[in-house]
Parts: C-alpha cells; sequence; structure tokens
C-alpha cells in the first residue's frame, strides 16, 4: 500500500516459473544453504537484493513495489502501487520494460495485487474503489470484475481507504481468482478479513465464495499466493515506529472453510469456520545476512515486505521470491527476498 501500514497496527505461470534459477543479481548477498540460512525448520533464505534500490528505468523510478507474478516467458511482473507495471529479467531483476496503467477515466490507480492470467492478461487490483480490472500486455483494459458492496470504501460499502484489496492469486486450473481484504471492514470483528473469489466457467469471471481469515493482532494481509495443492502463502505485516517491520508467513487452507458471502458481520464466535493458518515463519527470525537499515528494525533485514510470488520447486520445496515496498521513501529499500519454503 502506498502509505505504510497503521502504526502498531498459479499454476500458469509455475512451469514457466521454474526457470527462475538460483543466479541471482552480482549484488545479491548469498550464504551457504546448509550453515545458517534458516528462519525456521520449514523456512530458509538464500539471499537478498537490494539493486534496484533508488534506481529509475526510462523516465520512471524503479519501486513502490506492491505485488509480483511470473510471466508466461519466465521473466518476472513487477507491479508499482503508482500505476507502473515492469518487466523484469527473471535472472538478474534489471527492467526491462514498464507499461502505464490508468483506470476508464485515464486517473492514476493505488494497484495492489497482481496475476498473470493464462492468455498472458493481466489482473490488477487496486485498493481505491477497491477494484480489479483485466489489462492487456500494453496496458489496455478489457474487463473489470464485480465487486460485493460490503467490500466497498464507506459511504458505498464497509471498508476503509487504503485497506482493502491487497493480495491477488489465481488458484491451480486458472478457474478461481481471490483477492484478499488487508484489514477487516466496519462491523466484523478486528482481525477477521475477507478473501472474496471470482469463478469462470468458460466465460467471464463471476462472483464466488467469500471466506474469513483472521491475523494476528494488529496486522494485515499485504499478501496470498496459491500453491499448487491449492492451498496459501499468506504474508501478514505490520509497522511500529520506532520499533520497525513485523512479517510472517503463513500456510493458509480456505477448502473446509465457511462461506462468508451471506454473512453480515463477523465476529469469531458465529459458527462460521475460519480459514485455517500454519504458520511457516516469523521473517525477523531469518539471518540478516549483512543487510542493513535505513531505520530501526528488530532485524536489518526486514522492511515494508508486501509482494510475494512462488517461482518454482526445489527439493522437496517451493521457491518464493518477496519484495519489500520502500515507498519512494529515503529510509525505506526495494529489497528482492530469495527464499526456499517447505509447506507440510
Amino acid at each position: 500500500m502506498r502509505l505504510r501500514t497503521v502504526l502498531t497496527t498459479l499454476t500458469a505461470g509455475l512451469a514457466a516459473a521454474t526457470c527462475l534459477t538460483a543466479a541471482g543479481p552480482a549484488n545479491a548477498t548469498s550464504i551457504n544453504a546448509h550453515t545458517s540460512n534458516a528462519c525456521s525448520p520449514t523456512v530458509s533464505i538464500d539471499r537478498f537484493s537490494d539493486a534496484l534500490d533508488k534506481t529509475t528505468y526510462d523516465g520512471t523510478f524503479v519501486g513502490n513495489f506492491s505485488a509480483l507474478a511470473v510471466d508466461r516467458n519466465g521473466d518476472l511482473a513487477a507491479l508499482s502501487d503508482r500505476s507502473s507495471l515492469f518487466a523484469l529479467d527473471r535472472r538478474t531483476l534489471s527492467p526491462t520494460s514498464v507499461v502505464p496503467l490508468a483506470d476508464e477515466t485515464g486517473a492514476a490507480l493505488d494497484s495492489e495485487g497482481l496475476v498473470v492470467d493464462r492468455d498472458g492478461t493481466r489482473l490488477v487490483s487496486s485498493e481505491t474503489e477497491p477494484s480489479v480490472r483485466r489489462y492487456s500486455r500494453d496496458g489496455r483494459i478489457l474487463d473489470r470484475l464485480p465487486v460485493p458492496a460490503a467490500l466497498q470504501v464507506a459511504p458505498a460499502g464497509r471498508a476503509t481507504t487504503n485497506q482493502t484489496f491487497e493480495g491477488l492469486t489465481l488458484l491451480p486450473g486458472g478457474r478461481t481468482l481471490l483477492a484478499s481484504m488487508e484489514y477487516a471492514i466496519s462491523g466484523d470483528s478486528t482481525g477477521i478479513v475477507r478473501w472474496q473469489t471470482w469463478e469462470r466457467k468458460g466465460g467471464p469471471f463471476v462472483l464466488g465464495a467469500q471466506y474469513a481469515y483472521r491475523t494476528d493482532t494488529n496486522l494485515g494481509v499485504p499478501e496470498v499466493a496459491a500453491t499448487p495443492d491449492g492451498r496459501l502463502l499468506v504474508l501478514e505485516r505490520g509497522f511500529t515506529a520506532g520499533v520497525g517491520n513485523t512479517v510472517r508467513l503463513y500456510l493458509a487452507d480456505p477448502r473446509r472453510a465457511t462461506d462468508t458471502s451471506g454473512v453480515e458481520n463477523l465476529t469469531g464466535q458465529d459458527g462460521v469456520r475460519l480459514v485455517k493458518k500454519t504458520l511457516l515463519a516469523d521473517i525477523v527470525n531469518c539471518p540478516s545476512l549483512g543487510a542493513t537499515a535505513k531505520q530501526p528494525q528488530p532485524n536489518p533485514l526486514l522492511d515494508n515486505i508486501e509482494g510475494m510470488v512462488i517461482t518454482g520447486h526445489t527439493h522437496g520445496g517451493l521457491r518464493v521470491l518477496l519484495v519489500s515496498d520502500d515507498n519512494q521513501n529515503a529510509v525505506q529499500t526495494t529489497r528482492f527476498y530469495f527464499l526456499k519454503v517447505r509447506t507440510p
């Protein structure tokens, strides 16, 4: 999201993604995969890269990254919340193109979630209204998906500005799209966020089931990514002034959760089965790898991590790439994190 988090508070691309190798940018920091790189029993970090921090490409600031996706050619697509969509070389991370995005009136988006569909079109969520639009590769709007009234920003709905659709992912098979709200809507208990799905069966996406997910105290959901077996990797994130960021990675399974599309208020004690989640790692426990921070952080490796994509398989697990949103701010960093994740 464009502002910092509230204080105190695939398969379609996976086949192409397997060519994303461990050979990262020349100035990335690396450590021995068999020694001190464990963040938890199921997550390890290979390296990080600050190569794109405070750089420009074709006159456009490279940063403000809110989402990542794997393109059909195996390269990366990186979405800026300032309405720019970059193509990045899969090995060096170097930008190779940039496309501006806008709404139907030509106004800029607060673009937050990104999916590259099986036909190469781009699905982009914006937390302004909120919305999900389909774009061509050259940035033309092709379609706009319906959004339930309750999830729209007040006064049209019950959501709060800058706290709506952040994560976006396409489930295995390519028929179900899922968007995660970052924070709770009015009337729902604090910490219970709604996930909206859309389904398609030979035609355009139509509204599908909705699920409820409980975040840790004072954290929101900036990103979700579908795993090959239909579960979800979920990022939870928060920021505390003078302390820094909290970023946790969870594995979630919505398959037995209640469809909450007909539930007006979620209290957590209403018989609704929430999405089950399992902690994979608290990123504060990762080795710092020599990283430095420009502001206080409990681990200098941490920053405003907001984007996540599964880039391939490795030794019984998944390769996962994270990116931080520097908000075009001198005390924040555009940083890429290369993880290995085993999903129990």
